[in-house]
Parts: structure tokens; sequence; C-alpha cells
């Protein structure tokens, strides 16, 4: 075989599992066919969070007076600088994984990588050229990419994903954001902030809606106190873009309502990239949009595995990332341990930012848990009063008869940081009375966490 391990996508599940292979001594290669690092790093994860700390930094600018700071003079954003910053964040990011790439001794194959029988790969150069490799081991982590809409089609222009929202040549005036998950909400939530006038639709009745109720409404509070318009409950029957404005009929509880806009950004969640690859040819089974694959990522084909968006279970960067370790390690013999998705923490950008793991209040009420729930707003953490951002508040939740916990729900400032403290608690069986007991560091927003357990269990000091 030229390989041990094969690898198709350098995305944040593919370069991972192929940095740990390397490290446990085998001679891995990875086939990738666009910018190491995958959309994660380069039309994802990282870019956008550069975007976003821009119109932070904005937002703080504009309410520069409320922290006793007077600045003279116009403060405006400047558009095409934003966009440059967090291509370079990008670039950057992904220079960094070619040099892990070279650190580790992997081999960078570019090119489209397309499985065949017998334990090898297909590699397509850019030039057309075909050249065949084996390897002992093949994992597929060819991620995904936006989803269309037979209703909202993306013609890369007026309507958009969210490639082209993180490139935009200009600014919109106006944008309809068709979804609130992570990514919809995040858009919808920057060029809002950067002063666009932004609509944001969603088709469940609360956005953000697998967070907890409280939360979801906490931020759809925020977002409207910021101008922005939110609809929830309803759903885009259509976009007409023959005119200068795309005219997008949306249907509400209360009837159809036409809102015109420059731009439509689609964040109606993903498609798998598992066509075109070959897993007809080697006979692997998939399923609805997925590839079938046991606990430690195998196919039902001996040699060939899968991990990331293309299985079953989160489509989330540090779950692929944590698939990969956990495939390649069981590959080579070590007592891997299989992955948690009860314990998984999930992030929105966002201001304020959310975070959660674990189930909410009402699953934990549908299955029949008898709880505790204790919450601690934002408005108490003085902490969050010298920042200047008192919307939010950390809530927990517990199984009353055992101290179990069972999710944590947060929204407020800096709670994508103080999510990994629930995560880390849970994995480890830690009590409620457990954390309560452990002294949390004063002023933070982290003793909230403790503070919201307080509450759950009637000891809380500061409400």
């Amino acid at each position: 075989m030229d390989y041990d391990i094969i690898i198709i996508g350098s995305g944040p599940g593919g370069y991972v599992a192929a940095i740990r292979a390397s490290q446990l001594g085998f001679k891995t290669a990875v086939v990738e066919k666009a910018e190491l690092g995958g959309v994660c790093l380069n039309w994802g994860c990282i870019p956008t969070k550069a975007l976003l700390k821009s119109a932070q930094v904005f937002n703080y600018i504009k309410h520069a007076e409320n922290y006793g700071i007077k600045i003279n003079g116009e403060v405006r954003p400047d558009f095409e600088a934003i966009i440059k910053r967090s291509r370079e964040v990008a670039a950057n990011m992904s220079k960094g994984i070619e040099f892990l790439f070279k650190k580790n001794k992997i081999e960078y194959i570019k090119g489209t990588g397309k499985i065949k029988p017998g334990e090898k790969v297909e590699v397509t150069c850019e030039n057309d050229e075909t050249i065949e490799y084996s390897a002992n081991h093949i994992i597929i982590a060819t991620g995904a990419r936006s989803k269309e809409l037979p209703n909202l089609k993306q013609d890369g222009k007026k309507i958009i994903g969210y490639r082209e929202a993180l490139t935009l040549p200009e600014q919109p005036k106006s944008m309809v954001v068709v979804g609130s998950g992570a990514i919809g909400s995040e858009f919808a939530y920057l060029y809002n902030s950067l002063g666009t006038e932004v609509t944001l639709v969603e088709f469940l009745p609360n956005v953000v809606p697998l967070e907890d109720e409280e939360v979801s409404k906490q931020l759809a509070r925020c977002f409207k106190k910021a101008k922005m318009k939110v609809m929830v409950g309803s759903s885009v029957e259509s976009v007409d873009t023959g005119g200068e404005l795309c005219k997008v009929k949306i249907k509400t509880k209360k009837g159809e309502e036409t809102v015109e806009a420059e731009v439509v950004l689609a964040a109606v969640g993903i498609t798998t990239n598992i066509e075109g690859i070959g897993l007809e040819d080697v006979g692997i089974k998939t399923e609805k949009d997925k590839i079938e694959v046991d606990e430690f990522y195998r196919t039902n084909v001996e040699g060939y595995y899968a991990i990331g968006d293309i299985v079953h279970g989160h489509a989330l960067a540090h779950v692929a990332s944590a698939e990969g370790i956990c495939c390649v390690e069981k590959i080579a013999g070590l007592d891997a341990e299989p992955i948690d998705y009860g314990n998984i923490p999930c992030c929105t950008y966002t201001v304020p930012e959310v975070a959660s793991v674990g189930i909410t209040e009402k699953q934990a009420t549908e299955a029949g848990y008898d709880i505790k729930v204790g919450k601690f707003p934002y408005t108490a953490s003085g902490k969050a009063s010298a920042a200047g951002n008192r919307d939010g508040f950390v809530k927990v939740i517990f199984d009353a008869k055992n101290g179990k916990w069972l999710g944590a729900h947060f929204i407020g400032e800096n709670v994508t940081e103080m999510i990994a403290e629930a995560v880390v608690a849970r994995k480890l069986g830690t009590k409620g009375h457990e954390i309560l007991k452990s002294i949390h560091p004063h002023p933070t927003m982290s003793e909230a966490v403790m503070e919201a357990v307080a509450a759950a269990y009637g000891e809380v000091i500061h409400l």
C-alpha cells in the first residue's frame, strides 16, 4: 500500500484525524480539492468569527459614551476592510494547517478524491490527470455545503449562501435571512450591527429553535431591541428577483406579507458532499444523505470509514475533530471511547452569545425527570454590569433525585467560553452540590454558573 491511511477532505475532521494518525506512527496522506482546513476554517467558523469581532468592536465604538469615552467625528464601518481582514485571518489559519502537515510529515495531495474498491483512492488533479493511490484504511471526511430549497434557489448574487455572505463586494442596505440556526442568527446579527436593515425569518416558533425556549425568547428580544425584524412561525414562499430589489413573499400566521430586500441569505441547513465520491462503486451504505457508520466510524465495507458532517450526529467542527481522533485511535488498536453525543456543546456567536449542552427543561420534563432548575440573570452579575452588557442569564437543570447535571443553557457575554465547565462536569459525573462548593473567582461571568446552581438548590446568595 502507498499509505497506511488516506483521508479525503482536510476540514476539522480530516486534518485533525491526519495529525493524530501521524502521531500514532501511520504513514498518512490527505486529499483536498480546495483550501487546507476545509469549509470551517476558510468559509465558516473562523472567518465568520473575524467578521463578528469587527461588528462587536463597531458596536463598542458606537456606544463608547456609555463607558465614559467621547469620540469626535463620524464612526462608520469600512465593509471592504472588514471582509479583507476576515479573509486574511482565514488564509493565515490555512497556512497554519500546511505547517502542521509538514511538521507531522503528512502528505498533502491536491485534487478531487474518489474511492474505489480494493482500498484505493483515485485523485483527479487540476490538470485533469488522474492518479491512483492505495491505503490500508481510507477515511471519508468530505463535509457539507449550504442547502438549497426549491423555492430558494441560490444565484450567488441576489439569493446567496454563507460563502457569498462572507465576501460580498459591498454592504447591502437590506437583507432577508431565512433560517435562524447558528449560521442564520450570526449573519443576521453581523449585518444588522453594521447597519443593514435585516429581516430574520424562522419557520419554527422560536429563533435558534434547538435551544432552550427561554434562551430563544431572550435572543429574540435582544434582536428586536437592536431594531432587527424577527418573524417566527413564518416561511418564505417565493422570491421574485426580477426587479432592483428582491420581493420576498412570506407566509405568517396572520397571512402573507411581502418584504423587499437587496439580498436574501439562505441559511436553512446543509447538504452533505457524498455524491460523486464513489460510494456506490464500493458498496458503502447511506441513509438520508448520510453515510452509515458504527460507533467507531467504520462503514459496512472493511477498510473504509466516514466522519464529520457526512455521518449522523451534530454537524459541528469540534464534533468532526473528536470523531476523527476516535476513528484513528480505534484503527491503531487503542482503547478508544465512543463519543457521548448527549454531551456535545453547541455555540452561537451572536451578541449576546448562546451556549448549551445536554437537554432542555422541556425535554427533561417530557422524559419524566423530577428536576431542579436554577437561573441566574446577568443583571445580578457584577462583571456583566462592569462590562456594560447585562443581557442574558445562566440556566442549569439537575435531576432532583441524584444531582446529575442534565442540561446547561447560557445566553450572554462570554458564555461560549463558559460552557466547557458544564461539559467537563457532566463528563465526570459531577453533582450539583460539587459545583456549588467549588469556589469560582470574583468578579467573573463564570461565577454566574455557581450562582445558578445555588439557585437550583435554594442557596443562591446574590438574588
